[in-house]
């Protein structure tokens, strides 16, 4: 178990942490963390990972990025377990966000990319609605897959965030594109901890609803949403042809 340093160790806290959860990730890691460190936000930024028991090469490249990041000025804070099994998204995104110190909580996955504007654009946005999810248009890859799927994530109309949520298989907006402040994060959460086949993002969402907090998208492609057969966050199942 590598246990990450008490925030009060790390100085001061910063505005944005974006979360990562990591297990077995090898295959999109250095994509994933390049886009980190491309950002454009100009506030303070941290990466938070949590690594879930991953038996890979995950951590190898982690700790090489490390170093790349900490240079430029994003520190970086690394938690996790070897534990035989995974624990589960839930709990790897919990324990991610107990370890950061930002005001202001980004959502990433491991296999996902941001364009550079992502921060700060929903940073922003963040700002602007503090009791909202604050969700993005996305691009998919490859970028025949789950074509619906994707229109219905872009071009959701405003009053259509909040009333087609009870009647779609997930969020109106996808939990990989979340930003939201902190605060707002524990007056809702934290995330269901119950492991694989737990929709711990739907049950935040529909938990957020039922204490008055708001859904806005920024309407801007800032994401590079891939699909595969390993993702953890497919939503909706649909074939791929569609």
């Amino acid at each position: 178990m590598q246990l990450p340093p008490d925030a009060s160790e790390r100085g001061q806290p910063a505005l944005v942490s974006v979360i990562l959860p990591v297990h077995n990730a090898q295959q999109w890691l250095d994509e994933c963390l390049m886009s980190v460190l491309k950002q454009d936000f100009e506030g303070t930024m941290e990466l938070s990972v949590f690594n879930d028991a991953s038996k890979d090469q995950s951590m190898t490249i982690i700790e090489k990025w490390k170093m790349n990041l900490e240079d430029s000025g994003i520190p970086v804070v690394i938690g996790g377990h070897d534990s035989p099994s995974p624990r589960g998204v839930g709990y790897s995104k919990n324990q991610a966000i107990i370890q950061s110190t930002g005001s202001y909580l980004c959502f990433l996955d491991s296999d996902d990319v941001m364009m550079p504007q992502r921060v700060r654009l929903q940073y922003e946005a963040a700002v602007q609605y503090p009791t909202s999810i604050v969700g993005c248009q996305v691009r998919r890859d490859p970028p025949d897959s789950t074509e619906r799927y994707t229109r219905w994530i872009n071009q959701l109309a405003p009053d259509q965030l909040l009333t087609q949520v009870f009647t779609s298989h997930g969020p109106t907006v996808i939990m990989p594109t979340w930003f939201c402040s902190r605060a707002w994060f524990f007056h809702v959460g934290p995330f269901d901890e119950g492991g694989k086949g737990v929709p711990e993002d739907l049950l935040f969402f529909y938990e957020h609803l039922r204490k008055g907090g708001g859904v806005f998208r920024v309407d801007h492609s800032l994401l590079l949403y891939r699909y595969h057969l390993y993702a953890a966050t497919h939503s909706v199942l649909e074939p791929k042809d569609k």
